[in-house]
């Protein structure tokens, strides 16, 4: 009987009392339906989450292949440049080797007319000094109008032999 006396057995007699009322009135089922909407909701919110980590796998493995592919069309332009460089170089090579005998050619041809011009102004200079020096001798050697045509027929010959 002092067992009547303590007040834990009446806290579990009450505690008893109250799940059997509970159990009565249909508390349990409406524990048991929130529990499975609970449950239900978690599984909506781990097919979402599969649904949505399939879909972001997939969207992984289409940038990845559009980065092989962008990497890829990236390999090519550098290639086709570094070719077109070559040929560039190449054709600018070929270009610069053209003018430079272009402008030789031109040189050579303006040393070759200067020469040929100096030549000819030499020889119009000896021809002139020849022809005064053969008016000078003929003058002195020969007198009237033997030695004037003397001296015309020497000049013509001069002028003809150098000119």
């Amino acid at each position: 009987m002092h067992l009547l006396y303590e007040a834990e057995l009446w806290v579990a007699v009450a505690f008893a009392i109250f799940l059997i009322i509970l159990f009565r009135v249909g508390a349990h089922n409406s524990i048991l339906g929130a529990l499975d909407s609970r449950r239900a909701q978690i599984q909506n919110e781990l097919d979402e989450a599969k649904r949505l980590k399939e879909e972001a796998e997939r969207l992984l493995a289409e940038y990845q292949r559009k980065q092989r592919e962008a990497e890829g069309e990236a390999k090519a332009i550098v290639e086709q440049a570094n070719v077109e460089a070559r040929q560039i170089a190449a054709d600018a090579r070929i270009r610069l080797e053209e003018f430079i005998a272009r402008r030789t050619k031109m040189a050579e041809t303006k040393i070759a007319q200067a020469e040929q011009q100096a030549l000819s102004e030499v020889r119009a200079a000896a021809a002139d000094a020849a022809v005064k020096a053969a008016e000078k001798i003929v003058a002195e050697t020969a007198k009237g109008a033997e030695g004037q045509a003397l001296l015309e027929t020497a000049i013509k010959d001069v002028k003809a032999r150098l000119g």
